[in-house]
């Protein structure tokens, strides 16, 4: 008889956007003539930049030449590619990161859930609530979140670690001490940050407990404001305790093409039940080179280019043209009554619904009502009920329309 891993059954109703996607279907549906404005889920819109694309198609007519084709890369990554992460994401900030510590992969969110292969199954994980699916989901498939509750809203065995505006978005340390805690600044869905002091205390608190910091900075590009850190290896002691991931998807547009990387620090270790130390680079060394085949060659050369002076000239731009949307949605839905969160290091809005009105009440009021879709909060955790996801990811026009349409909503 073929069992299943039945942790999958664990998993609550479908995933987040996969539920919104179809609610969505069914309004089109049934209103064929309504054009819907799509502000809910984090992909970009503007187009691939024109130095990126060059490199790509250059790498593209290198593999059509018998001189210049290759085939199996290095699963780690190319060194051109890991060259030019570790010049510019890191030693342009102080940081030294040799090229054996960073892995390129084809998704921080495939790096975000995968990275449970090498922790064990015992381990106690604490997530920021509200926070991305994916930390959660991936540790209810593994089998680390025990059983949900229904009434709570969580999973027993998982720590929730609120982040509202109680407490300014900022965690608070758990009463249970945490072997896993997801951090992930600027924060996906609140768009808020953590300073670099704040970011200190946490990095003290693994280092005296023995935690793992799983950081995920996806967004750093969006970071305008100083006493914001870009990378957590900025934290004196980091690299002892944290792994770092980094995307080029929403930094360079990369959602299509799919290009990302990881950080292992030599430094950073783990324990085997009797207590023995354990270097975490090498456990991810080996399932890397065991589970994955490598990015593509074309796909890494673009990724190279963004490093490039015209690719950052360029990229810049689109990062900025982004950050305008979320200053037109901030000051639109403020005027419009809302108080709202985010938008000024992130490319999210977080906002409050109307008292008395779930987050799932007012998907339906805004896509009924303004045709606009955003992301309900409670599909982020239990914290993030009575507030509501938007992006800054559409086109300038859509984005001023919608906040137009949610001014004149009755």
């Amino acid at each position: 008889m073929i069992t299943i891993n039945e942790n999958f059954l664990e998993l609550q109703d479908s995933y987040l956007f996969s539920t919104i996607a179809q609610k969505v279907q069914a309004f089109q549906e049934k209103y064929p003539d309504k054009k819907i404005i799509k502000l809910g889920i984090g992909d970009v819109t503007r187009p691939i930049v024109p130095a990126v694309l060059e490199a790509m198609h250059k790498a593209v007519d290198e593999l059509g030449k018998e001189e210049t084709f290759r085939g199996y890369g290095l699963e780690q990554g190319y060194e051109f590619l890991r060259e030019k992460i570790a010049q510019y994401d890191y030693a342009k900030r102080g940081v030294t990161i040799q090229l054996d510590e960073i892995f390129v992969s084809d998704g921080a969110k495939c790096d975000c859930g995968n990275i449970g292969d090498i922790l064990g199954l015992d381990n106690v994980v604490a997530i920021t609530d509200p926070v991305y699916p994916v930390y959660l989901d991936t540790n209810v498939m593994a089998g680390r979140s025990g059983t949900y509750d229904a009434i709570s809203g969580k999973y027993r065995k998982m720590i929730y670690l609120p982040a509202t505006a109680e407490n300014h978005f900022i965690p608070d340390f758990p009463k249970k001490v945490p072997d896993m805690i997801y951090l992930c600044f600027p924060n996906n869905p609140t768009g808020t940050t953590l300073s670099k002091e704040i970011l200190k205390k946490w990095v003290d608190y693994a280092r005296k407990n023995h935690a793992l910091i799983l950081f995920d900075s996806a967004y750093e590009a969006y970071i305008s404001e100083d006493n914001v850190p870009h990378t957590i290896y900025e934290i004196e002691g980091a690299k002892e305790v944290a792994i770092e991931f980094r995307s080029f998807s929403k930094t360079a547009g990369f959602t299509g093409l799919r290009c990302a990387y990881t950080v292992v620090p030599k430094e950073l270790k783990g324990y085997t039940k009797d207590g023995k130390e354990i270097a975490l680079n090498g456990l991810w060394n080996r399932r890397h080179g065991t589970k994955f085949n490598g990015v593509s060659y074309p796909v890494q050369r673009a990724a190279e280019a963004v490093y490039s002076a015209e690719g950052q000239k360029q990229i810049k731009e689109n990062i900025a043209y982004y950050m305008n949307n979320a200053c037109l949605i901030r000051e639109g839905l403020q005027s419009a009554g809302y108080t709202v969160y985010g938008g000024i290091n992130a490319p999210y809005i977080w906002l409050k619904v109307p008292n008395g009105v779930t987050s799932w009440e007012f998907f339906d009021i805004l896509l009924e009502k303004a045709n606009v879709v955003g992301t309900p909060g409670v599909g982020f955790g239990p914290s993030g009920e009575g507030y509501f996801r938007l992006t800054s990811f559409g086109t300038k026009e859509n984005t001023m329309e919608a906040m137009q349409r949610i001014k004149n909503m009755k």
